[in-house]
Parts: structure tokens; sequence; C-alpha cells
């Protein structure tokens, strides 16, 4: 790495609002607004390279060491514990894990509840702290779609607006968890090279918390 700290930023929205961050610190970050299809990218001016990964995969480089920090979604590491120290919670990204259904769901009281999610751990985990009994039916897709075509009773998922829900005629009927763009560091990568991580943690928690106002 050549000394440089290496920070995996998850690809899309939440890749986005962190280079935010980083422009309103000060940094040129102009190769990372025309990456021209690179996937790792270096900072000019500055001792850090970027790296764009999906989501799932940020907190698995960070665990390894292949990434010093990362920047990931709440419900990626809730899905997928990796043994990764989560030094901040940036606050974009917002939104909420949620149990959701049709409203005839709220009467249902089945002994088994058919749960349709991309998010099976979570989705069971909830249910066993309450003492349901579940089928968990994982998807890939539209998960709205399992509980209209009587794939199962109600679903687990992330809810920004709720539109999409309404527009399917499905409810929230329950919160599990808030979710938002998370920083993780590797815990080797914290001990041996803390000045650069605190560096660079302190700037995105100090941007973060002015809005990325600079």
């Amino acid at each position: 790495m050549n000394g440089k700290t290496r920070l995996a930023l998850t690809k899309g929205r939440l890749e986005k609002d962190t280079v935010n961050l980083l422009e309103k610190a000060g940094l040129n970050i102009s190769m990372i607004k025309n990456p021209e299809r690179k996937l790792i990218l270096d900072i000019p001016g500055y001792p850090l390279e970027i790296i764009l990964l999906k989501g799932s995969d940020v907190a698995t480089y960070v665990e390894h060491g292949v990434a010093d920090l990362g920047v990931v979604g709440k419900d990626v590491l809730l899905e997928k514990p990796k043994p990764v120290y989560e030094v901040a919670d940036l606050g974009f990204g917002a939104c909420r894990m949620a149990v959701a259904g049709p409203p005839s769901a709220v009467e249902d009281g089945k002994k088994l509840l058919r749960v349709a999610s991309k998010y099976p751990r979570i989705a069971r985990e909830h249910f066993e702290e309450k003492g349901q009994s579940v089928e968990i039916i994982e998807q890939q897709g539209s998960v709205e779609l399992a509980p209209l075509m009587g794939l199962s009773d109600v679903i687990v998922d992330i809810v920004e607006t709720g539109n999409t829900l309404k527009a399917n005629g499905l409810i929230i009927l329950e919160e599990i968890v808030k979710i938002s763009a998370r920083l993780i560091v590797n815990k080797v990568s914290y001990k041996t090279r803390r000045v650069e991580m605190n560096a660079l943690i302190d700037m995105l928690e100090k941007q973060a918390a002015q809005g990325g106002k600079g």
C-alpha cells in the first residue's frame, strides 16, 4: 500500500455521500467523480486510496486487512457480522429494518409465521427473541411480492419512504432497527496505524456531524 491508508466504499449512494464528506473536508476527489470504471483510486495530495466494492464485500475486505477502513450499511453488519471495529455512525443512508405485510397480518396470530426476506439472519433473530416460530423464505428480488402472491405472511426488509409498501397495499407492522452508514476499521490496522486511522476517522466524523458542510 506504500504507506497509504485504504478506505473501502460501498458503491452507490453510500459511496457518493462518503465522497461528499471527503470533498467538504478539502480533499481532491476528482478521480472518484470520474472513475472511468476504475475500482482502485488514489486521492491526490493525501495518503489515501479508495476501493469501490459491493456493500456485502466491504466488511470482508476490512476484516482481512485488505482495506484499513470501510463505510457500509448497518444492515450488512447485522446480517453478516465480522470481527471489525464499528467506530462511527455517519448518519447518512438512514432507513429502517421493519416487518411489513397486509393489514390482515396484524390479527392473524399464526403459530408458524412465514417470513420472506433478503435478511434471513436478522429476520430469524428478531422473531426468535419474540418467541415466534417462523419459516424463513430467503428472497433476492422484490420481497413485496411474497405476501401478495401467498408465498409468505409477512416480509422483513429495509424501508426508506414506505412508498413501495403503500403502492402494494402493505403496511409497516413493526420496526426492528434503525439503519445508517457505519464506519468500520480493521482491528490490526487500528493498533498499528492508530495515528492515520484516527485522522481519517476524525475527519469523517467531523464532516458528518456538520451535515457535510465545509
